[in-house]
């Protein structure tokens, strides 16, 4: 553990400054794709139009053979687009794999002037964390970089979660957290091979009525992943830093992948990964706060005056709690209709009509 008075000091010499707060820009997906795949890397000037935040893939979904040609593929993709406000992220390969070291030398030194975060998998504790900010100050300095590339962990083993406070805390380049659910199930020994989501298993049951057991008793499916989303989101909230829910494996069952992307917006989570094209208008939808949310939350703030003392409005009390809570959510709403005329519309349309 750094005293805290060089917790902001360059871990390399001729290394940038660490920042001192977060970046927030939208991000509600993180959509993925292989760098190494021609076709998907034709695709990228356009996708890059569509999303938050672009992300090179060099991890599981890459085979062991087609490394190389992945980082390459995304040195070579950084290097002839301007992705604009569009933010350019990369998932490297475990800390234990043969590839990180040469991603991470690679990527930095060629293009670290073009990424904004590199994600690193299946990080267990701080000393991970530790690791990576040293190595990324050396290169930075190396390669003469001005800005500090962030990190991004994935919470995807048991020994991440019982860690997870630390890790969010372990470096000023702590971007954010992801869940990993896949591996973390494996981790964990859970009972269930889906990418995400719950699983009908995985219930509570009426009490009976009677005698019979059986006889009009009505099951709810529960969610796998709530204790770990709500852990995840306190430890980003502690330290600063911002939370994100995962892949949804099920590319066809886009209702069911609405519903969880929506879990994890509802438990403080800022976006999610997306896979597939298709799940990048869910997670725009879901990570965007509804017009009448907003409007609402707009006429809170403005009937609650300084914040201070209780109204009631429509029949609700509302109290400086309540200025808070519907804060978030506007301030939510400010920053993605900055970049977005279709949704600012939408949200001052809502908002008149609500403010009469």
């Amino acid at each position: 553990m750094r005293s805290p008075k060089d917790f902001f000091a360059p871990l390399a010499l001729g290394a940038p400054a660490p920042v001192r707060e977060i970046p927030v820009t939208p991000s509600r997906m993180i959509h993925f794709f292989d760098p190494g795949n021609e076709k998907m890397a034709a695709k990228v000037p356009d996708i890059a139009k569509k999303v938050d935040v672009l992300l090179g893939n060099l991890e599981d979904a890459v085979r062991a053979d087609r490394k190389e040609a992945a980082r390459a593929g995304l040195v070579a993709i950084a290097k002839a687009n301007d992705f604009g406000k569009t933010q350019l992220w990369t998932r490297v390969n475990s800390l234990d794999s043969p590839w990180v070291l040469d991603d991470l030398v690679t990527l930095v030194t060629e293009i670290g002037d073009k990424l904004d975060v590199i994600m690193v998998p299946k990080v267990e504790g701080a000393q991970d964390i530790h690791y990576v900010d040293r190595l990324l100050a050396q290169l930075e300095a190396r390669a003469g970089l001005t800005k500090p590339l962030l990190v991004h962990a994935i919470l995807e083993t048991a020994s991440g979660v019982a860690n997870v406070e630390e890790i969010a805390g372990a470096s000023p380049r702590m971007q954010g957290i992801s869940l990993g659910p896949a591996d973390l199930a494996a981790s964990r020994r859970m009972k269930t091979t889906r990418v995400g989501g719950g699983h009908p298993g995985y219930l509570v049951r009426t009490d009976p009525t009677g005698d019979d057991l059986t006889e009009g008793r009505t099951t709810y499916q529960q969610d796998l992943w709530h204790y770990t989303v709500a852990r995840m989101v306190d430890a980003c909230a502690m330290h600063g830093i911002l939370p994100y829910y995962g892949p949804f494996g099920d590319i066809r069952d886009v209702v069911a992948c609405e519903d969880q992307f929506r879990n994890a917006f509802l438990l403080g989570c800022v976006g999610a990964w997306s896979l597939h094209p298709v799940q990048i208008d869910i997670a725009k939808k879901v990570f965007s706060p509804s017009p009448s949310d907003v409007a609402w939350a707009r006429k809170v703030i403005a009937e609650m005056g300084d914040g201070t003392g209780a109204v009631m409005i429509d029949g609700k009390m509302q109290d400086d709690a309540s200025v808070k809570q519907c804060r978030v959510v506007a301030e939510l709403a400010d920053a993605l209709a900055a970049d977005d005329p279709e949704l600012a519309a939408a949200y001052d349309a809502a908002t008149k009509e609500a403010l009469g």
